[in-house]
């Protein structure tokens, strides 16, 4: 790996830039001292992004992302680095099984037993089979190109930055921006997702079945739908993948859909694709052949997608690369996928991921923790929260309906819950990172 550097603004201590400005000053006098992050990146050759992928014993979690649940066992993204999988037959006590060794992951989808993840900018498929002891199959190299910034100058990616902190004077005006330049250094006053590309012990494992597809969570950039394919979606464009041999994944289109795109969600013939502006809905009655059929617009924010029968619900949040100042939940209505209607806003505190099971809603509240409501009227959902579980971090939640089962991911853990009753939640388990 290489280093390079790079400035990122962290936090601002612009007391003195406070006392001027009520003071009347000119901005041209005040002058702020303020505490940043060096952001230094590190660089990585293609030719060593592709390293063997490796099954290694358990380990703990440390920054979980997404998760992705596949016949009652649990694959978790330990972001960039891999994927935990949790033998989870017993929701109030799982058992950690394995770790896939996969540098650069964050995202994943199963399919017939079938392991899809991304590797830098690689798709890599594993046999999943048994649980316990995942196996290498194939690699579709380049599919992902604009996963990690390509430095022309180093022939290397960025895959990640770390920081050094560092104290700087700057003028008023700039330590109040949410971004500048200085010399050719990019000061920015959040350095987060924008710069993300987001137990120990064992058991037998068993075996999994085949003919299946699993659940991810409304975060998720992979999804599998139509049968045998594959989409993934980047900052700006949807890529669908077929799998007509499983492991030997080809890249059959490539769609442009616009800047900031985040999240997809399947539901019948269509894609319901997250994005800073609104929710895009794709048809895939072609599923080779994604055509847009509308955009539901929004102000700029992060926004995940759950949709259930004619009713989409959009969270839209304030943070990160959002930039913006709204927290709200959206109900929008779907029945004329060509014409998606706004039914009404609901205000929230911070609404990450979302899901939806026998008529009521999960929501993750980033450090609110999970709530619930009832949603069988739509134009009360406001006023019906059922259920509100506090004491953590929410990131995203996924929901199964035939075994009562909830469960939360965020970063200090994994929280299980008995959904049976949605006005008492009650916990089953908890697999809390390293501290």
């Amino acid at each position: 790996m290489k280093k390079g550097t790079f400035f990122g603004f962290f936090t601002v201590g612009a007391v003195l830039s406070a006392m001027l400005l009520l003071n009347g000053c000119i901005e041209d006098r005040c002058i702020s001292t303020s505490t940043y992050n060096l952001f230094e990146p590190v660089y990585l050759l293609p030719a060593d992004m592709r390293k063997p992928v490796v099954t290694e014993a358990a380990r703990g979690l440390e920054q979980p992302g997404k998760i992705y649940y596949y016949q009652d066992y649990l694959l978790i993204n330990e972001i960039n680095k891999g994927i935990h999988i949790i033998d989870n037959r017993n929701p109030s006590s799982p058992q950690a099984l394995a770790f896939i060794n996969i540098p650069g992951n964050v995202d994943m989808a199963v399919r017939n037993n079938i392991l899809y993840a991304d590797n830098y900018v690689d798709l890599v498929t594993l046999d999943i089979s048994t649980p316990a002891n995942p196996v290498y199959l194939s690699r579709t190299e380049n599919v992902f190109p604009n996963a990690f910034p390509f430095d022309m100058l180093q022939g290397a990616f960025i895959v990640e930055y770390r920081a050094t902190p560092t104290t700087r004077t700057v003028p008023c005006d700039q330590a109040n921006s949410w971004w500048f330049w200085e010399n050719g250094n990019l000061f920015a006053n959040r350095m987060d997702a924008a710069f993300s590309s987001g137990n120990s012990g064992g058991s037998g494992g068993g075996s999994l079945a085949p003919n299946a597809v699993g659940v991810g969570g409304s975060m998720a950039r992979f999804t599998i739908a139509a049968e045998q394919y594959l989409y993934v979606v980047d900052q700006q464009k949807l890529r669908v993948f077929n799998l007509l041999q499983p492991t030997a994944p080809t890249m059959d289109a490539v769609v442009e859909i616009g800047w900031g795109i985040e999240t997809i969600f399947p539901y019948g013939q269509n894609l319901f694709i997250g994005a800073n502006n609104g929710m895009y809905i794709y048809s895939i009655a072609n599923p080779l052949l994604p055509v847009q059929r509308s955009l539901f617009q929004h102000a700029r924010a992060c926004d995940p997608v759950y949709v259930d029968g004619n009713i989409a619900y959009v969270t839209l949040r304030d943070g990160s690369e959002c930039q913006n100042f709204i927290n709200q939940l959206d109900v929008v209505d779907i029945t004329n996928l060509n014409n998606p209607r706004l039914i009404r806003s609901y205000p929230m505190h911070n609404p990450h991921g979302l899901s939806i099971s026998n008529g009521h809603l999960y929501l993750c509240e980033n450090t609110q923790g999970l709530k619930v409501f009832d949603i069988s009227d739509v134009n009360r959902i406001g006023e019906r929260l059922r259920d509100h579980k506090t004491g953590f971090t929410a990131f995203d939640v996924i929901t199964i309906t035939n075994n009562n089962l909830g469960m939360v991911i965020g970063k200090d853990g994994l929280y299980q819950f008995d959904i049976s009753n949605p006005q008492n939640l009650r916990q089953l388990s908890i697999i809390p990172i390293n501290r």
